[in-house]
């Protein structure tokens, strides 16, 4: 059995519920969460004046010094060619191993949406990570989208995980293609803190969205057979997101497949 601690975070394009770009403060929070494996949400390559026009991916890794893997939901040409082109998507920072990586397109219409498949080399075995951000659109776009990240695990003897920004509760109809492979890690997880208050209703129910005032769970991670989570916990993103992000500790065991 292997721990491996892992966020997931969409980030805003770096912008706190203050309005600011301000990409050093976001590092800082990726930075002290001390996670193996960072999955993001919404980040911007060269996508235009709200991020400054830089390559956040890019520089949250080097800063972070971690591995970064790339899946860009959005890609357009930009006004300078030497700058690149303006991209906006998922990431993936990991400091442990990648061995191989995918982009998934995804079905729905609207805004396009993909999800990216990493696959990470963990002590004594691999661990499949899928990160995505499903559409905010309609519940048969997300119920379709959901299906095809469903579809895209191996096979129970492989342990994976999927996470990210579902526009859905996980209790929602549009999510039972996940439900059906896949474990809630909040509900799963032996321990849970979020930013609730110690007196408030919704204490210990992981509420990621809006940041200011948490109303709903829509920042998910879900985990498949061979994966047991011992922690769960919101950390604070308001500063840095209209987000919170998703803290999940776990432990991967691996079965070798018979025969």
């Amino acid at each position: 059995m292997t721990s491996v601690r892992l966020v997931t975070f969409n980030i805003h394009h770096g912008v706190g519920d203050d309005g600011r770009h301000d990409l050093p403060r976001l590092a800082r929070l990726l930075a002290d969460a001390d996670a193996d494996v960072i999955c993001l949400q919404e980040v911007d390559r060269h996508f235009g004046d709200r991020s400054e026009d830089v390559d956040q991916a890019l520089l949250l890794a080097r800063g972070l010094d971690m591995e970064l893997i790339w899946a860009p939901s959005i890609d357009r040409p930009h006004s300078d060619p030497a700058t690149g082109r303006r991209q906006y998507g998922n990431a993936v920072l990991s400091r442990l191993p990648v061995l191989v990586h995918t982009v998934h397109p995804l079905p729905g219409g609207g805004e396009p949406r993909s999800a990216l498949r990493a696959l990470v080399a963990l002590d004594g075995a691999p661990l499949w990570v899928t990160t995505t951000h499903l559409s905010s659109r309609s519940a048969a776009d997300r119920a379709a989208q959901a299906a095809a990240v469903a579809a895209l695990h191996p096979g129970p003897e492989e342990p994976g995980v999927v996470v990210g920004d579902l526009n859905a509760d996980a209790d929602a109809p549009e999510l039972g293609a996940l439900r059906e492979r896949f474990t809630d890690a909040w509900r799963a997880a032996s321990t849970r803190t979020d930013q609730a208050g110690t007196f408030s209703l919704h204490r210990d129910a992981g509420l990621t969205h809006p940041a200011r005032r948490p109303r709903v769970r829509i920042d998910q991670v879900w985990v498949s057979h061979g994966v047991t989570v011992r922690d769960a916990a919101v950390l604070d993103g308001a500063g840095t997101s209209d987000h919170h992000a998703l803290l999940v500790d776990l432990d991967v065991s691996f079965t070798a497949p018979r025969g």
